[in-house]
């Protein structure tokens, strides 16, 4: 059965829906990582809020045929990926002053992510928290698809996951 957390701070919420079980079982404190995740990345890259208003994003955690049907209808390739977000573009300039602004969505699938951290030899924790970053770095306009682009969101990565106590997923392994 799903399960939803909310977290957040006075800047931010965040709507942690566990859509399968397999999540808590791998890691129990994964809401709590991706809730942690999610502020600090908020924290370091995001422009600041209008006054009054707070952003809010979701962050979905599902298995792998879920992701696998979400990845095939949004972006026409019928298999499961680690990390899918689908950012609400413009949500800031339409939202009034002090109303939420909704950023989007952040979705992470089991099966995927545990695989990938056991072949990378990093704890899952570590890899979940990554993906997160890298999920909310895209609901706020970063991209990787040119190598300057990418070069920037992973020094972005990679400063707020020291701050998370996460080593640099692209230079250490465990």
């Amino acid at each position: 059965m799903p399960e939803t957390r909310v977290g957040g701070s006075a800047e931010a919420a965040i709507d942690i829906s566990i859509a399968s079980d397999a999540w808590l079982a791998a890691c129990p404190e994964i809401a709590e990582l991706a809730n942690a995740a999610a502020l600090e990345t908020l924290r370091r890259a995001a422009p600041a809020c209008p006054n009054g208003s707070h952003f809010v994003l979701d962050i979905t955690l599902t298995d792998d045929a879920e992701q696998q049907a979400l990845n095939r209808d949004y972006r026409g390739k019928d298999a499961p990926t680690n990390v899918l977000s689908f950012a609400l573009t413009d949500a800031a300039i339409a939202a009034p002053l002090g109303a939420p602004i909704m950023l989007g969505d952040v979705v992470l699938a089991c099966e995927t992510v545990v695989r990938e951290a056991v072949q990378q030899g990093k704890p899952l924790a570590f890899h979940a928290q990554h993906l997160v970053v890298h999920g909310v770095l895209h609901l706020l306009g970063f991209d990787h698809e040119k190598d300057t682009e990418a070069a920037i969101m992973e020094v972005r990565e990679v400063e707020i996951l020291r701050d998370l106590g996460v080593p640099d997923p692209y230079r250490d392994t465990m």
